[in-house]
């Protein structure tokens, strides 16, 4: 299996760096052919801007949407830009590490997401029609492959229980697993949330290195999370509204998920 992992994290000697070195080890030597995007290392530029084409824009002014399409459409993107959709292609599994700052990943993996995902790429695939809504969340360029989380966190686990002061995990990970690696058509799999992990993080450590383990080695075996395609019945199109037959009485997240 060809695995790619997207890492960020700031500190090299940090856990998340030891557990994705850890990760690494591990499935090389079970026979996998491993790339690693460290993000950080390669001091990678966040922001979406005119810079990523290197085409003449196409209007008056920079258009993201317009002029990520015209680069991509015509190979004329950042080198840094071209060389991650390369990983991606090459992929059958992509592992998104990162500690939840914020609620959410690290600014400069967001960055990763807003330029790598271009118009053509990632979006703006498919016809439209009264039938078929475009390519995505569940079709897509990345139909076919996996994708996972592999989350840091200093809270609780009980701090992200469906009670929990900080909002359930599933709930705070929803636009990242659904919008961004479902819409392309990922099938993702069930994250791997490591909790308080500033506590006792030594004595812990080969326990959390044993539970990633397992995690890696089913990682073509493991059943990916049920979200429901949009283009397969359940939403009305072009409202791209669920059904009224379905999930009855409910709403929120959770309605997307079978």
């Amino acid at each position: 299996m060809n695995v790619l992992i997207v890492y960020a994290h700031p500190e090299p000697r940090s856990l998340s760096g030891s557990l994705k070195d850890f990760a690494v080890n591990h499935l090389q030597q079970a026979g996998h052919q491993v790339q690693v995007s460290d993000l950080y290392a390669m001091q990678w530029k966040a922001q979406l801007d005119a810079a990523d084409t290197l085409a003449p824009l196409v209007g008056a002014h920079y258009d993201a949407t317009l002029d990520s399409r015209c680069a991509f459409d015509q190979q004329l993107q950042a080198a840094d830009i071209a060389a991650e959709q390369e990983k991606l292609r090459w992929a059958d599994t992509v592992i998104f590490q990162f500690p939840l700052w914020w609620f959410s990943m690290p600014a400069i993996m967001k960055g990763w997401f807003d330029r790598v995902y271009a118009n053509g790429f990632a979006y703006g695939v498919g016809e439209h029609n009264e039938q078929h809504w475009g390519d995505r969340y569940g079709e897509g360029n990345m139909t076919g492959k996996r994708a996972m989380l592999v989350v840091t966190t200093g809270g609780w686990e009980s701090h992200y229980s469906p009670r929990g002061i900080n909002g359930p995990i599933d709930q705070l990970l929803f636009p990242i697993q659904h919008g961004m690696l479902f819409y392309p058509g990922f099938s993702v799999l069930p994250p791997l949330v490591f909790y308080r992990v500033q506590k006792s993080a030594q004595e812990r450590f080969a326990g959390w290195c044993d539970t990633l383990a397992t995690r890696l080695d089913t990682l073509a075996d493991t059943a990916p999370i049920a979200f429901r395609q949009q283009n397969g019945g359940d939403y009305a199109i072009p409202a791209l509204t669920l059904k009224d037959t379905l999930a009855k009485g409910k709403s929120g997240f959770a309605v997307h998920v079978k």
